[in-house]
């Protein structure tokens, strides 16, 4: 079992778990309802990898995201207010209203612009580091890809490079089980998809419960050492489920009920962490019910300001497109 942090860590963790599950659960109605725009690729369930891998990174530190990336956003130091209004495509949002769902971030906090593409920040979070070691800078990045994307040319060719220049970055694959609506057994023949193939790359790899905020987290912490030390990327495997589907319209017929039984209802993530809070004596019920319902205040006034926030103007349509130097 690994270790109990102190209580101000524990209770900042599970905050920010509480928060993206609270943000993801209000994005899910609200398209329920037609009242956002767009689509979304949800992250809930994946909590305790967003928050164990990036709670205790600086500010400096980069992050780089995929088409699934409000829990990192969050967890990196975005808030759920420019979240929202970023959904709603406000000019108030963390993008300015232009990036939308799959395209958030805020390089203020660390936060890369999330990238779409299956695979497509891997490269571009190598590229980011390969600049931190040139400058002799002790910065890290770590960067999110799914199961799907360990088969991608744009995984392999980084890995290649990552470990052969020793770059100061952790891989991290947010392994679900599932690439869309397949199941990656169906694709991979290895069973840890990342980590079975790390060693080809001269790189060293955990497989981790990816549902255990506190095992991804001290798993976070050798690598982040490794990496700040000079002595190279990690790929870490973390086994996770995501309790939607794929997106809005996957409805996930393809995954057995037993299967979703054992994860969803038993091995959910912010279940499981609540629990161990009150078990080691942390905190009370009282005192979680407290931080529930902070946060949960926050998310419902970052909804009711979002939804009347200014959209941008349209002279801001060029801005970031050309050079302007």
């Amino acid at each position: 079992m690994s270790t109990f942090p102190a209580k101000e860590k524990a209770l900042g963790m599970y905050r920010k778990m509480y928060e993206i599950r609270k943000y993801e659960e209000s994005i899910y109605y609200l398209f329920l309802e037609g009242i956002m725009p767009g689509t979304i690729h949800q992250s809930t369930g994946e909590e305790a990898s967003a928050v164990g891998m990036l709670y205790d990174l600086r500010k400096e530190d980069w992050m780089a995201s995929t088409h699934r990336p409000a829990g990192h956003d969050i967890a990196k130091g975005i808030s759920v207010k420019a979240m929202m209004c970023e959904m709603f495509g406000a000019a108030d949002g963390c993008c300015h209203g232009i990036g939308g769902a799959m395209h958030t971030g805020d390089i203020s906090v660390g936060a890369m612009t999330a990238n779409a593409i299956v695979g497509g920040n891997l490269p571009i979070a190598a590229g980011a580091a390969l600049a931190f070691k040139m400058r002799g800078q002790d910065n890290v990045v770590v960067c999110f890809f799914g199961d799907g994307a360990s088969n991608e040319g744009s995984y392999h060719e980084t890995m290649n490079a990552a470990g052969l220049w020793k770059l100061p970055v952790i891989y991290v694959c947010e392994n679900n089980g599932y690439s869309a609506n397949t199941a990656i057994s169906l694709t991979c023949c290895q069973e840890n998809v990342a980590a079975d193939r790390a060693a080809v790359y001269g790189i060293p790899s955990e497989v981790v419960d990816g549902n255990d905020v506190l095992a991804v987290n001290e798993a976070a912490t050798r690598a982040i050492a490794r990496a700040r030390a000079g002595e190279g990327p990690t790929i870490l495997e973390l086994k996770t489920y995501r309790h939607g589907g794929h997106s809005r319209n996957d409805a996930c017929g393809y995954r057995p009920k037993d299967e979703e039984k054992r994860w969803i209802q038993d091995h959910d993530p912010v279940k499981m962490f609540r629990e161990r809070i009150l078990k080691e004596g942390a905190a009370t019920e009282e005192e979680l019910k407290q931080l529930e319902t902070a946060v949960e205040t926050e998310v419902d006034e970052a909804v009711e300001y979002a939804k009347t926030a200014p959209l941008p103007e349209n002279e801001s349509a060029l801005h970031n497109v050309f050079w302007e130097g």
